[in-house]
């Protein structure tokens, strides 16, 4: 069954781009089906009814209606969804964030090339590179401070085929200009890949910057409620397709059905939740920087912030986040102290979600060496401010400051 067979039902890939982010978050990616339901169906299905002669159909054809795993109908629909978020022409949804990173490195890169890195990265992008890829495909990656420019120069290389950075590092929140990043990478004729997870659309399109390929962690922000894992990667038809044919056919990376629908139906009210998530973020930060009991803070809103003015410029002012790094006054133990005292805000892996969640993570990992001073002797607490009202989420790191500094 083709593409373009009328029985099979496809999103309207032609909704005006200059429709604002609530109008795309609403519309963007909605199958109509036989049933007229104005509502995407969830279609637990691995397989579809095959035409009476099947025998000049693709096995590894990414056609819907097919097969699951070459593109089942609530993935094709969440697809068309982000691609309109992210003013895309194509995208793939996969079953986790590391598997969209590792579906751009398995499809674009091959031994013998050679890709730069961010220094301050999500920390399986960091062992995918400094580990797995390197010793057993023997594909050389040098990690680099994409803050410096000069330094992202001198990386590169005639044989770079990919450069990764994050617009908003994890977890240390550095910034990277990916304006001028993407014209040094494509003077080398390289792929810049940016992963956006902490600067969803409409906060961030790196695709308008320049960049390459977008990737997410749907389970993060655009799915925000906690429920549901995902991957994604945006980009040109030119790159996205062959990412179809090898990593999600063939490598099997498929996002599940029930997924996809959970996703889509969460990013409805992405532009809503991002506004509420920043506003409180920024609130939250400004509290931690002006009290005494807190060693520092980073958080791009905050004219503190070592790359705060790119910040500004890149995203616009009041977008800027709504992850916030910081330590308490103390030592390991001080940090945990605090965390136990907190009511509201839970102690959790994971960001984006509707609860407010807080990690601390100690000092360790290979890559520690690249983040700022206060993080190496303290550590750091990352806060994700989630949907509960700003001033009670302030309280509740008041009343724990409190008793984790007793007068």
């Amino acid at each position: 069954m083709k593409q373009n067979d009328p029985a099979v039902p496809r999103p309207d890939r032609h909704l005006p781009r200059t429709l604002c982010e609530l109008s795309l978050a609403v519309h963007g990616g909605v199958l109509i089906d036989s049933t007229k339901a104005i509502r995407t169906s969830l279609v637990m299905a691995n397989a579809y009814e095959l035409p009476e002669d099947p025998s000049e159909i693709s096995w590894s054809a990414t056609d819907p209606s097919l097969y699951t795993r070459n593109s089942g109908y609530n993935q094709v629909a969440l697809e068309e969804k982000l691609a309109a978020l992210e003013h895309g022409e194509e995208a793939v949804a996969l079953a986790s964030g590391v598997a969209a990173l590792h579906s751009v490195f398995f499809t674009h890169v091959r031994a013998g090339d050679h890709v730069v890195v961010s220094d301050v990265v999500y920390e399986s992008t960091w062992r995918l590179w400094s580990e797995l890829l390197p010793q057993r495909y023997g594909i050389e990656a040098t990690f680099v401070d994409i803050t410096d420019l000069d330094a992202l120069r001198a990386a590169m290389r005639s044989n770079t085929k990919l450069v990764c950075t994050e617009a908003i590092a994890n977890p240390t929140t550095k910034v990277a200009d990916i304006d001028a990043i993407a014209k040094i990478v494509h003077e080398y004729d390289a792929i810049l890949m940016v992963d956006s997870t902490f600067t969803p659309p409409p906060l961030f399109r790196p695709l308008e910057h320049g960049a390459d390929l977008v990737v997410h962690s749907l389970t993060k922000y655009i799915n925000g409620h906690g429920d549901a894992t995902g991957g994604a990667v945006i980009g040109s038809e030119e790159l996205v397709d062959p990412i179809k044919a090898d990593a999600m056919v063939d490598v099997g990376g498929i996002i599940s059905p029930f997924n996809a629908w959970q996703i889509q139906r969460g990013s409805v009210t992405l532009p809503l939740r991002l506004r509420q998530c920043y506003d409180s973020a920024q609130a939250i930060a400004e509290f931690l920087e002006q009290d005494e009991r807190i060693q520092y803070v980073y958080y791009p809103g905050l004219a503190s912030h070592p790359q705060h003015d790119l910040a500004v410029r890149q995203f616009g002012a009041g977008n800027l986040g709504g992850t916030i790094a910081f330590a308490v006054r103390g030592d390991h133990d001080a940090q945990n102290r605090f965390v136990s005292k907190l009511r509201l805000i839970t102690s959790a892996f994971s960001l984006g979600e509707d609860h407010s969640l807080i990690v601390y993570t100690g000092i360790k990992g290979a890559q520690v060496k690249a983040y700022p001073e206060p993080f190496r002797t303290y550590g750091h607490l990352r806060i994700s401010v989630g949907l509960e009202d700003a001033g009670d989420l302030v309280t509740d790191i008041s009343g724990a400051l409190d008793e984790t500094f007793p007068v």
